[in-house]
């Protein structure tokens, strides 16, 4: 990889690590879609770089953080990742090309609404949602992460309508990403898709992951805990159109 790859790569990992430790999502869709965009590197190299980086961007940004943690909904909420997964994995490979691009737009189209409403009126719930609703929630990310490696907007959606504090929400999207990703790593090394290249560039973002993610936590931006909310909806609002253009 020439330094005309590494530096603008490097750049849009270190954009995208402060604004996943800010909010607690949106590195994944941030990298992906700038690389994909300006067709830096394949998307399978994309996608373990990702891996490797959430991994340590979660473990920086729980450090010193765990009391902040609701570790009861995060290991809930993992408990419906990881079936629905397998499922959506299965799924994908019985359905066609043209009705999984109809699937993908009808998942624009409803992340894309229930951002526009919820932005408009960011305010959370005035009770904690059952923990059978955390369970449905992991169980549709999973799905939605076999079906089209996006497991976040079903889970930035409940937690951030959810009557906790900021920093509580992120560090459990954080967290379960961070879980989810160590997954996904673990089962790419058994099939055999990590390569040297790959685990070095990896290495090399970790300097840049570790500095982002600091800045992050020691620095976010002055937002008022209902624009940060607007924000966070926002991305979704980003993540649905982004999908609707994509299946068009």
């Amino acid at each position: 990889m020439g330094l005309e790859t590494l530096i603008p790569f490097i750049a849009i990992i270190a954009f995208a690590t402060y604004v996943q430790t800010i909010t607690g999502f949106a590195l994944g869709m941030i990298v992906m879609g700038a690389v994909t965009a300006f067709n830096l590197v394949p998307i399978a190299f994309t996608s373990v770089v990702i891996s490797a980086v959430t991994l340590i961007n979660g473990l920086i940004a729980i450090k010193g953080n765990f009391h902040a943690l609701d570790i009861k909904r995060v290991m809930i909420t993992c408990a419906g990742i990881f079936p629905a997964l397998l499922a959506g994995l299965l799924l994908l490979d019985y359905l066609s090309e043209s009705f999984n691009s109809l699937l993908q737009l009808l998942l624009g189209i409803t992340i894309f609404t229930g951002g526009m409403l919820i932005m408009l009126r960011p305010d959370p719930l005035k009770e904690p949602s059952p923990n059978a609703v955390f369970a449905a929630s992991g169980a549709t990310a999973g799905f939605l992460a076999g079906m089209f490696s996006m497991a976040g907007p079903p889970l930035v959606y409940l937690f951030y309508r959810q009557p906790f504090e900021l920093k509580t929400i992120r560090l459990c999207l954080v967290s379960i990403f961070l879980v989810c990703s160590t997954a996904r790593i673990i089962m790419v090394g058994f099939q055999g898709g990590l390569t040297l290249d790959m685990l070095t560039f990896s290495l090399l973002c970790i300097p840049m992951v570790m500095f982002f993610t600091w800045v992050g936590k020691r620095y976010p931006p002055p937002l008022s805990t209902t624009n940060m909310r607007r924000f966070a909806f926002s991305l979704l609002i980003i993540i649905g159109i982004s999908l609707m253009v994509g299946a068009l």
